[in-house]
């Protein structure tokens, strides 16, 4: 059974959601007002605009490391 990073699948999710997560606070007047509104429940803090986007970006990063961590670590235990 081939095992996968933890570290690896960690940065692998969390960099590229924080960086959607990060664009999409910037661009939310243009056309990502819907994702910036369900998401700011998720994400305190995280509002369209500069600041609200660099906010959004940090939590969604954490967030994703811990979700690829855990879904590495759920697969080398139980994987076959």
């Amino acid at each position: 059974m081939n095992r996968l990073s933890v570290k690896g699948l960690a940065l692998g999710l969390a960099v590229p959601w924080s960086l959607c997560v990060l664009f999409a606070g910037w661009l939310s007047p243009a056309w990502a007002s819907g994702f910036v509104q369900v998401f700011s429940i998720i994400y305190p803090g995280y509002s369209a605009g500069f600041v609200g986007g660099i906010i959004g970006e940090i939590e969604s990063l954490a967030d994703g490391a811990v979700a690829g961590a855990t879904i590495a670590l759920v697969y080398n235990r139980f994987g076959k």
